[in-house]
């Protein structure tokens, strides 16, 4: 698949692309709803089970069979690992302790460590100038995020805080590990649900021997719709989404969907949960998404008409 570079949208694929941003600011909600009743890894582990259910059948419904040896499923429960069990778990956790808005315009870092991630591990995606300041900009950003609570102490807050760093973290590395696949000769689909299966492996164990989700109270109906949501929709149609805008508009413009995604998790976790987020937030966000827009570039790379254009320059795929 030939990556289409840096052109504009059509409205359809704006369409598809607010609603992924809904589907995954959704998540922070959805998240928020379910961990007033059920602990974190038994919320992790539904997500994934109930999502590789779904995933595992539109795969077949699609024609395409999943891998057999073990060095491509080694390589999915690596994928699993960091980009679904990790930055799942660190991030309902941190859930439990601080505001869902807060936890997305955290994880909202995701590129700036990519940046960081693929420079180190990585001989095509080095640093540049530019993407230098996006990373300082962000920086910034997360020090008016979390400034304060640093300077308080090691509280829960604060560790709230770093579990969200972490997992935007261990996404930037699923980013770079994932160049592998293409290599391997999967498909999109194929990588998608075998990383879910494969973390659904790894946390439905888990979650039976830490948690022994049978000795707890039955959540109630909101609970289960919350559960629902994480796995069909955050999870399951998520993805699929994901890889159709990645194959009709590119990974450059599905960058996008982090601006988005922050805003959508702020205004459902204010109208629907009640939550409130302090001024220094909302300006730690603002100048994350600086940083943001530095490092995808565009926005410093637009020229009035009448100047002389510039040609784009290709960016690999993750």
């Amino acid at each position: 698949m030939t990556e289409t570079v840096n052109r504009p949208m059509a409205p359809r694929e704006w369409g598809m692309l607010v609603l992924l941003s809904l589907l995954w600011g959704g998540s922070f909600f959805f998240t928020g709803v379910a961990v007033r009743e059920l602990p974190p890894l038994t919320i992790v582990a539904l997500r994934v089970g109930l999502a590789a259910l779904l995933l595992l059948a539109i795969a077949r419904a699609m024609g395409l069979r999943m891998p057999r040896n073990l060095a491509a499923w080694t390589a999915l429960a690596g994928m699993g690992a960091l980009n679904n069990a990790v930055p799942f778990c660190l991030l309902v956790w941190a859930q439990t302790r601080i505001a869902s808005g807060l936890a997305s315009i955290l994880n909202a870092t995701t590129p700036l460590w990519t940046v960081i991630v693929a420079h180190a591990l990585t001989s095509d995606e080095r640093m540049t100038g530019k993407r230098l300041a996006g990373v300082a900009l962000g920086f910034a950003g997360v020090v008016i995020l979390i400034g304060p609570d640093a300077r308080d102490g090691l509280s829960a807050g604060l560790l709230a805080q770093l579990a969200c760093l972490g997992a935007a973290v261990s996404y930037a590395f699923a980013g770079v590990y994932g160049r592998r696949f293409r290599r391997m000769g999967l498909a999109p689909m194929q990588t998608a649900t075998g990383q879910v299966v494969a973390s659904s492996v790894l946390l439905v164990p888990a979650a039976l021997i830490v948690d022994r989700p049978w000795t707890l109270a039955m959540p109630s109906l909101p609970a289960w719709g919350a559960l629902i949501g994480l796995a069909a929709l955050s999870t399951a149609l998520g993805y699929v989404l994901y890889f159709r805008i990645l194959a009709r508009a590119g990974a450059t413009n599905l960058l996008l969907v982090t601006f988005l995604i922050p805003v959508s998790a702020i205004v459902l976790g204010a109208t629907m949960l009640g939550e409130r987020l302090a001024a220094r937030d909302l300006y730690g966000m603002l100048v994350i998404g600086l940083g943001l827009l530095a490092i995808d570039g565009r926005a410093l790379a637009w020229r009035p008409r009448g100047r002389a254009p510039t040609i784009a320059q290709p960016r690999r795929a993750p």
